[in-house]
């Protein structure tokens, strides 16, 4: 709707000549007067031609996700018909030519796999040797042919008419010798009946199921472009590895003497597989390289080899197996790796057992989906990691286990502090928790008593080379903490450090160079190893070497050793956050396939509740146990109720025992000149003493309660006095 605009217009007309003097006087030229302006007319709007709006709607049609989806369907199946026709026409050539043998040929020479090579030539030889002597039998089948068929009609109507003549026999008919004959005559004429029945509706029908058979064909290897396959086949979501994904793959991997091998080898790429296996929640193939390839090369590459298989790079795995220029391959079902495993058998069955010496820990599963059991029996033991990657929890899982043996006693000094393994609180006779310095310290003397311990059992072993000894294991986690710690004792040796000066790394050392022998064994926990923190001596003194995700290779190198890495070990590539858990593990305390130097590991996860509730049933299998903690240095030790603390729970213990407890509870108060004369002495001196119990010398429990109980009512009655 229109309206009309007032608009200011100024009066341009000349003045009249009364205003003259108006106008000297500065006026405007003329009066400012209103005029009504309407306004400016809107443009009509363009008319698209009828053309343009066709081309468009058109265009939009053809463009749109459903025609194209329909499009793609279209020629996806009429393309299987000519993929599968090209399929059974190359399977028909192969099966009647040579074709096959001279493809194989040209592989293994491409490979330079020599007498395979010759292999092949002589098969292809006897093949083209039957195939001559059949296209001369077809000269002579004629003849043969049409001998036989008159024998056969003749034999045939010579057996009619016998049993004709029988029959007449028997029936008294002369007309029935012919009845057999006349017969096999009606049936002959029904069996054309039917044909000429059946015949045309068939010829009509053949072609169709001839294309049917053939897009079946097609259909099921999927022989159409990838622009017109379905979705998730483009996408390579879910898409199975066969032999010739595999080729694919190795062939656009980057490595020019690889590809070139694999262009000259044709369609027979695939003979450098092996069978391709079922292997857990993924697949396994060992591939032969072609001459001039070597291992490196393929496995430096795995993230192309991966994204070529459409899958990530954690689900792909390379390592080398025994035969020479050969690689393994594990490929994952896509996604199945960040699926997570089952509760651990620790928690689902409550009647597990343990056995340290022949026995092996429920630690997890491997890539195969098979369980992973690890022996712990006389081996060091070596977990690292970086942070928060679940290597306590996987450090804590072997204790776990190795707890529910009796036998097995457990010395613990946990430098993170916050309460991992406080579950072994009355279990483990030596338990620390905490990250300072003075933590360190404590942990330092934790380990020399091992060293005590070890050389006490070394002693015995040299009079008596039978004596077996209980497993006594000693347990540091974090111990980067104690390799870092910079405090020094009172003749000023460091604690921490990686030099023979280091209490702690030479008591370390000591125990594995010496312990395994009489069951004195060493199992770390530590974080991002680097040479500070982690020294080559100590971390290539463990038997069984454990990482979990890492930051580099060098690191690796560090963790697991350098055969392990060149072997195909990779921590380095695992994850960090999202493969919590997973580490590979270098021992020969676990089955690892053959020819391999290491194996991936997904281990169970046990928390804080079930693994309080393992603890527990350790605790029911055992006397009773009394952790000892240590105290301040400058604390005075009252010995009486030290004998009362290591006694525990248990009723009596032998001698040598209590020594032994007393040892770990100060090892400088209670050092070499404790001996089972200055125990006597001191229950003695209280008026007890100690007794023998099937032969062995013993301390009672009772016997101590009662000595403390009269030395303390002593002093309540001087000090009433």
């Amino acid at each position: 709707m229109s309206e009309n605009v007032v608009r200011l217009v100024k009066d341009t007309t000349p003045p009249a000549p009364a205003d003259t003097a108006a106008v000297d006087n500065g006026a405007d030229a003329g009066p400012t007067v209103l005029t009504l302006v309407p306004p400016a007319a809107e443009p009509a709007p363009a008319v698209v031609p009828l053309w343009v709006r066709s081309g468009r709607a058109l265009k939009t049609a053809a463009t749109h996700e459903r025609t194209r989806t329909a499009a793609r369907v279209v020629a996806r199946h009429g393309l299987y018909v000519a993929g599968g026709a090209r399929i059974v026409t190359r399977r028909a050539w192969d099966g009647r030519t040579a074709a096959r043998y001279e493809r194989m040929l040209r592989a293994a020479e491409a490979a330079g796999n020599y007498e395979v090579a010759a292999e092949w030539e002589e098969r292809g030889q006897r093949f083209r040797d039957a195939r001559h002597r059949r296209r001369m039998d077809l000269l002579h089948s004629p003849l043969d042919a049409a001998k036989g068929l008159a024998v056969g009609t003749g034999t045939g109507i010579g057996s009619l008419v016998a049993l004709g003549v029988v029959l007449a026999v028997a029936t008294k008919d002369p007309w029935d010798v012919v009845t057999p004959l006349m017969a096999v005559v009606e049936f002959i004429r029904l069996m054309i009946t039917i044909v000429s029945v059946v015949w045309g509706p068939l010829v009509t029908l053949a072609p169709f199921l001839a294309l049917l058979a053939l897009w079946s064909v097609g259909a099921r290897q999927q022989a159409a472009p990838a622009w017109a396959l379905p979705a998730n086949a483009r996408n390579g979501g879910g898409e199975p590895i066969t032999p010739s994904i595999v080729v694919k793959a190795l062939r656009d991997l980057g490595v020019p003497a690889l590809r070139n091998a694999i262009k000259e080898m044709g369609d027979a790429g695939a003979s450098m597989l092996g069978p391709i296996r079922i292997a857990g929640c993924g697949v396994e193939v060992d591939v032969t390289l072609p001459s001039g390839v070597s291992t490196n090369e393929v496995q430096s590459r795995r993230r192309k080899l991966a994204e070529n298989l459409t899958r990530h790079e954690h689900e792909v795995f390379i390592t080398i197996p025994e035969a020479a220029r050969t690689v393994r391959l594990w490929v994952a079902d896509s996604g199945a790796l960040d699926e997570p495993i089952g509760p651990s058998p620790l928690v689902t069955d409550e009647t597990l057992t343990a056995d340290y010496v022949k026995g092996k820990a429920p630690w997890g599963q491997d890539l195969r989906g098979d369980a992973a059991a690890l022996s712990l029996y006389q081996r060091h033991l070596l977990v690292t990691g970086l942070s928060n990657q679940g290597k306590t929890a996987a450090l804590r899982a072997l204790a776990l286990w190795a707890c529910l043996d009796r036998t097995v006693e457990f010395r613990i000094a946990d430098l993170k502090g916050a309460g991992d393994w406080g579950m072994f609180d009355g279990l483990a006779t030596v338990l620390i928790q905490g990250p300072t310095d003075e933590d360190v310290i404590k942990a330092t003397e934790m380990v020399e008593g091992l060293v005590d311990e070890m050389n006490r059992r070394i002693g015995i072993r040299q009079t008596d080379p039978r004596a077996v000894f209980p497993p006594l294991i000693g347990i540091v986690d974090e111990a980067q903490v104690a390799f870092m710690c910079p405090a020094v004792d009172d003749d000023k040796k460091p604690y921490g450090g990686a030099k023979a000066t280091s209490r702690y790394f030479m008591a370390v050392r000591k125990v594995h160079n010496q312990g395994r022998v009489v069951d004195v064994l060493m199992w770390e926990g530590t974080q991002d190893p680097t040479d500070q923190n982690l020294p080559k001596l100590v971390r290539e003194g463990a038997h069984t070497r454990a990482a979990l995700a890492l930051g580099t290779e060098s690191q690796a190198v560090m963790a697991l050793g350098e055969k392990a890495v060149n072997g195909g070990a990779a921590p380095h590539l695992l994850r960090q956050g999202l493969d919590k858990g997973t580490l590979v593990v270098a021992s020969d305390g676990i089955d690892i396939p053959k020819g391999q130097s290491s194996i991936t590991v997904r281990t169970h996860f046990v928390d804080d509740d079930g693994a309080k509730a393992v603890t527990d049933r350790a605790k029911a299998l055992r006397s009773g146990v009394t952790t000892l903690r240590a105290i301040d240095q400058g604390e005075e030790r009252d010995a009486l109720a030290d004998v009362a603390d290591v006694l525990g729970d248990a009723p009596r213990l032998r001698t040598n025992e209590v020594l032994k407890r007393l040892h770990a509870l100060d090892p400088k108060v209670y050092g070499d000149q404790w001996t089972n004369d200055r125990l006597k002495s001191l229950l003695e001196e209280h008026g007890e003493e100690p007794k023998k119990s099937h032969g062995v010398m013993v301390v009672h429990r009772d016997h101590v309660l009662r000595a403390l109980a009269n030395r303390d009512g002593e002093g309540s009655a001087s000090a009433a006095g």
